[in-house]
């Protein structure tokens, strides 16, 4: 039987004893410029190239500490073709480094476009139904209504994959619509009430509390982060905004529940381009740039372990209580 996308995201959580999801954003200009050098930034070719040199090389570094990486397709598919085979690239080869792949594409359309979406992006485990693109996870947008949002469900729970709906997003403009009152509600109260029950049809199947459905909400809205926890109890929450954005630990805390579990927090910016931030600029030389990255993302671990109820998933993964897992991604 194939493996929920709910339960697999938990046992890699509870393995590295962190939610940190760190992800993989490249911008040409802001790699470091040990990689930039030789490259013509006009040739889409080079650009591409630097880009798979430069995630692969923090794949390397994130696989032994974090439980999952999301490269955002935008910035690949701003280089075309070659942009969109070194995304086949990275996914799989953060897979084979045993890291879960969440794409953040926010896809969506209705009837058989989005199942085409679905079929192509969510790949699920090994050995069981694959797609073009083999991906974990990938985001969704909820505002073509639920016929737009079911058969991303039916392929996921097809392929042991997942999804996670926008419900209330980490932009300073997020909140024109989302915030709208209707029936006496926000809009985004709506859909995490959409999202819910969708997420707890998913986790009645099997172990783990949590559906194979979830939710984005963004860092930057600590008050809106506790109530969505609430109203959505079977739902893993995705949460970006953290560091550049202007998101701490004290703000995502509350996305937590008692045992640390329930969210992942991502970190892009802060992290993959550590090399160009002034704490670090200064310790470590241009072609140390993968110890920069190693040093944000521990840094942001240990942020998370003293401010947040996740600190209880590093302990749990020293005392060797946080290893059940089953070995398939």
């Amino acid at each position: 039987m194939t493996q929920r996308f709910g339960v697999r995201l938990e046992q890699a959580v509870r393995r590295r004893g962190t939610p940190v999801l760190v992800g993989l954003d490249p911008r040409f200009e802001q790699l470091p410029s040990v990689i930039r050098e030789g490259a013509h930034r006009d040739s889409l070719l080079d650009r591409a190239a630097t880009y798979r040199e430069f995630c692969f090389g923090v794949i390397d570094v994130v696989a032994p500490l974090v439980p999952a990486v999301k490269p955002q397709a935008a910035f690949f598919e701003e280089l075309g073709p070659p942009g969109m085979m070194v995304l086949a690239d990275v996914i799989v080869y953060a897979r084979d480094r045993g890291l879960l792949v969440i794409l953040d594409g926010k896809r969506n359309d209705i009837g058989s476009t989005a199942t085409a979406y679905a079929s192509a992006y969510l790949g699920g485990v090994r050995g069981g139904e694959s797609s073009a693109w083999g991906a974990d996870a990938l985001t969704v947008s909820p505002y073509l209504g639920a016929d737009s949002i079911q058969p991303f469900v039916d392929v996921a729970s097809e392929r042991g994959a997942g999804i996670f709906v926008l419900v209330k997003t980490s932009n300073p403009g997020g909140g024109q619509f989302q915030d709208l009152i209707c029936d006496g509600r926000p809009v985004y109260r709506h859909v995490a009430e959409f999202v819910e029950a969708l997420a707890l049809q998913s986790s009645a199947f099997g172990e783990g509390a949590y559906g194979d459905v979830g939710a984005v909400v963004g860092a930057t809205w600590p008050a809106q982060l506790a109530e969505l926890r609430s109203a959505m109890s079977h739902a893993w929450l995705l949460i970006p905004g953290f560091g550049s954005q202007g998101g701490t630990a004290s703000d995502v805390a509350a996305g937590f529940d008692a045992d640390g579990l329930g969210a992942i927090v991502n970190n892009s910016r802060g992290i993959i381009f550590a090399h160009s931030r002034k704490e670090f600029a200064g310790r470590f030389a241009p072609d140390q740039w993968q110890q920069a990255v190693e040093a944000a993302t521990l840094e942001m671990i240990e942020q998370l372990r003293g401010d947040t109820p996740a600190g209880k998933l590093a302990r749990a993964a020293e005392s060797g209580d946080g290893s059940r897992e089953s070995g398939v991604f």
